[in-house]
């Protein structure tokens, strides 16, 4: 504005073109252009007009387009255009044929795109966004990727680049991971909030199936075990919007920057196992945070350390231990199967024909219903196998689910060491323990009938006859024969002159 009064001051003195510009050191047409813009300067006051509406007035008269210049109609085209590129095999090209049949005298190809892309440049603005301290956290997968080297094949198999940056500071972590699935990536965003030692109010993933199941421009479905993972850390999920990769605009930057500073300097080396390239990569990301910036006095590390760590949440006492769903129906026995090992776990027997849900890690398994937790069981491994617990168990099974060869031992050494010696032999007895389980039940329940004096004396003379079985001990007491004072066997061999003895047969 006040280059443009001086050259209305000088016009009003009736100064010409020519000492206007050698006054001001401008070239003459852009005096002209000034000049065109403006009404007649004779009709204009200067000092009682404001900057404001010396400005409304070069506004309100726009210079003159060049003669037969159709600008402004291919300019009410440029929405069109831009709505008809979305469709597949539309290019410019042909729009501009179309645009050349309805207006011969328009402009060539080349003035058409160039038109377009002035458009085109003034529909994408950005804004400069403000990052608050311990505020948001910007994670994202490098597009190119790095790969290691199996020793036996040969065999070349990428990697992902996993890459995650604060906002205040930019303080950058960066790793390689397997693939994209969920336990890697959450992993690695584990790892990173331990790399800065905090967790931000807010970490802003991309629309990957790790982090997102289903996009919305408003309420994004997020991933159930990620879901877990922010309510375990105290901290929000908020997705970036599909297909804007500028609402993590930092990590977008991060990304191109370490491609110059950590997949150069690696490009030659060779790497076998993740834990190597993971090892390879720290010290280029230590280096990185620490540079400074250019036209800066400060690094990456170092305005972190001064302006955000402090503003960090803490970390949770313990790590996130990664969550697995699976739904089952409590089968007829009172187990859940455990699908992707194979294996059955005990419930509550009135639990049974009941639709629970499984939530499992690395080393447990919990089933719920209704949102209350029913069992706990460690996590085994082995198929079509059963993890029971006798407290889940009806009562008659939990009696049944007692009856093994050293509870029965156990049980009649109570009454007496003639009893524990018959119940030993008859489960030696069979080829199976199992096989003699009802027969010792059988045996110990007799106490409750005779007594303890009467089972062990009948147990002592069983063992006599070297014929113990729950049969013969109850013929026994029902004879009466443990009440003979000679626990010895009794012959049943009459005295007579024509039986031989053993003499007869030496």
């Amino acid at each position: 504005m006040h280059l443009l009064r001086q050259i209305l001051l000088l016009q009003q003195q009736q100064k010409s073109i020519r000492d206007i510009t050698r006054s001001l050191g401008l070239a003459r047409n852009t005096v002209r252009g000034y000049l065109r813009m403006l009404p007649d300067p004779a009709t204009l006051s200067l000092p009682q007009l404001s900057d404001q509406q010396l400005d409304e007035l070069v506004q309100s008269r726009p210079p003159a387009p060049s003669p037969g210049a159709p600008l402004p109609i291919l300019q009410q085209r440029f929405a069109q255009i831009d709505r008809e590129l979305t469709r597949p095999g539309v290019t410019r090209y042909s729009l501009w044929l179309d645009y050349k049949t309805e207006h011969p005298d328009g402009y060539q190809y080349t003035q058409f795109c160039h038109y377009y892309q002035l458009w085109s440049q003034r529909q994408q603005t950005s804004m400069h966004m403000e990052h608050k301290a311990g505020d948001k956290l910007f994670v994202d997968f490098a597009g190119k990727r790095l790969s290691l080297v199996d020793q036996i094949t040969g065999e070349i198999r990428p990697v992902e680049f996993f890459v995650a940056v604060l906002g205040c500071s930019q303080l950058t972590y960066a790793q390689v991971v397997a693939t994209q699935r969920k336990e890697d990536f959450i992993t690695a965003l584990q790892n990173a909030l331990h790399y800065f030692g905090g967790v931000p109010a807010a970490i802003v993933p991309d629309n990957l199936k790790a982090a997102v199941i289903r996009s919305d421009r408003y309420e994004p479905q997020i991933n159930e075990t990620l879901a877990d993972f922010a309510l375990h850390y105290q901290t929000t999920i908020l997705p970036a919007r599909s297909g804007k990769p500028r609402d993590k605009a930092l990590v977008e930057g991060a990304v191109n920057i370490l491609y110059r500073r950590i997949y150069a300097p690696l490009r030659n080396e060779v790497f076998h196992r993740l834990d190597d390239l993971n090892a390879a990569i720290r010290p280029l990301l230590d280096a990185h945070n620490q540079m400074r910036f250019q036209n800066r006095g400060h690094s990456r590390q170092s305005q972190f350390e001064e302006r955000e760590r402090m503003h960090l949440m803490g970390l949770p006492n313990t790590a996130y231990l990664i969550k697995h769903y699976a739904g089952s129906r409590v089968q007829k026995n009172g187990h859940v199967l455990l699908s992707e090992d194979k294996h059955y776990y005990s419930v509550p027997y009135r639990y049974i024909g009941q639709w629970v849900r499984l939530i499992y890690t690395a080393s447990s398994v919990e089933v719920y219903c209704q949102h209350q937790r029913i069992a706990t069981h460690q996590r085994l491994q082995g198929q079509y196998r059963y993890s029971t617990l006798k407290e889940h168990l009806p009562p008659a099974h939990q009696w049944v689910s007692d009856w093994n060869p050293e509870t029965f031992v156990r049980r009649a050494d109570r009454i007496g060491p003639q009893t524990r010696q018959a119940v030993e032999a008859i489960l030696t007895s069979r080829a199976h323990p199992e096989q003699a389980y009802k027969s010792c039940q059988g045996v110990l329940s007799l106490e409750k009938k005779v007594g303890r004096e009467r089972l062990e004396r009948a147990c002592q003379r069983a063992l006599c006859y070297q014929s113990v079985s729950y049969k013969v001990i109850r013929s026994i007491i029902e004879r009466g024969l443990d009440a003979l004072s000679d626990a010895s066997p009794v012959s049943s061999v009459p005295t007579h002159e024509n039986i031989r003895g053993a003499s007869a047969y030496q």
